[in-house]
Formats: structure tokens, sequence, C-alpha cells
């Protein structure tokens, strides 16, 4: 019986880490250049990898990173101001 014990915890002790393990990435799609956290590796040419490491253990680590990737940033907006009207002031005599 305490053979069982000892070869069934052996399993259990090498496939857990299999189960458990969930790998994250910070993808950024190609196309629309925005940014997203996924489970599935990207492949290079529709989704690019963004960031160092490239994966994370904890999906929370993910989303920080892409929140602080340069390439994640969302692009400045920009702001057209127009200068006020001239006016013309007849002159004084």
């Amino acid at each position: 019986m305490r053979k069982y014990f000892i070869t069934a915890a052996l399993i259990a002790s090498f496939a857990a880490p299999a189960f458990a393990a969930t790998t994250y990435y910070v993808a950024e799609n190609a196309k629309t250049k925005k940014c997203s956290v996924t489970t599935k590796k990207p492949d290079g040419k529709t989704y690019l990898m963004v960031g160092t490491p490239d994966t994370y253990t904890k999906k929370s680590d993910a989303t920080a990173a892409m929140k602080a990737a340069a390439d994640c940033m969302p692009a400045p907006k920009t702001t057209t101001t127009t200068p006020p009207p001239k006016t013309t002031t007849p002159p004084k005599s």
C-alpha cells in the first residue's frame, strides 16, 4: 500500500505543474495597433509580441506590462487650435 501511495505522490508532483501553468502574452494587433493580453502565443504576423519578458505567469502582471509598454500607449490626441480671427480697427484720425 505504501508503494502505491509513493507512486501516486510522484506522479501527482510531476503532473500538477503542467495543469496549473497558464502562460500569458502581451500581443499587439498588427493592423489596428491595439494591445491585448492573451494565452495564445502571438504568431508574429497578425499579432506581434510586446515587452520583455515575453511570457507572464499571472494575468495581472501581463496587464500591468501592457499598460506600461510604449507600444501599447494610445496615440496622443492632436488638437488643433484655431487662432482668433483678426479684427481690423479703423485708423484713428
